[in-house]
């Protein structure tokens, strides 16, 4: 299935306060985001950034996209070795520092995904898979920092 995929979205600055950016301090740094046919997402700037903490930032966004990426890419290498994923759940961790310039750029993204497979027989291709899932993903692939994985495999009859 090779060809281009283009992807849309809305990003709707929702923070004037009425003076809009007449200050740094007079705007709220809320925006929603919205892809048709989906719900729309609340986001703000981090905390440190004097964004809404109960809002997804950027940051989160990236690191959240990053872990889809793997998850969906490691279950599609374990179909096509044979390897029945019964769970999978992953912590994931991002280091992000800035420059002192109003800047900064991420370092690098850690997954530490928990996978339940079906059987003992399959541990060692289920882990393989994740070096197969870290090829695959679209989004690993954009970006310049390095996305590690450290992958946890428990097998279905053992963790019952």
């Amino acid at each position: 299935m090779i060809g281009e995929h283009r992807y849309a979205l809305r990003a709707t600055w929702t923070g004037n306060r009425g003076s809009g950016t007449s200050g740094y301090r007079d705007y709220d740094r809320s925006v929603t985001i919205e892809v048709e046919g989906k719900p729309a997402l609340l986001a703000s700037a981090d905390k440190p950034f004097r964004g809404d903490p109960a809002r997804w930032n950027p940051e989160d966004l990236l690191l959240a996209a990053l872990s889809e990426c793997h998850l969906l890419s490691y279950l599609h290498a374990c179909v096509m070795a044979g390897v029945v994923v019964v769970d999978y759940e992953d912590e994931a961790t991002g280091l992000m520092v800035e420059d002192g310039a109003a800047s900064g750029a991420f370092r690098e993204v850690m997954l530490h995904p928990r996978v339940t497979v079906a059987s003992e027989v399959m541990r060692d291709a289920a882990l393989a898979a994740h070096d197969k899932a870290h090829a695959l993903c679209f989004i690993a692939n954009s970006v310049n920092f390095p996305v590690r994985h450290e992958a946890t495999i428990l097998v279905a009859d053992e963790s019952a």
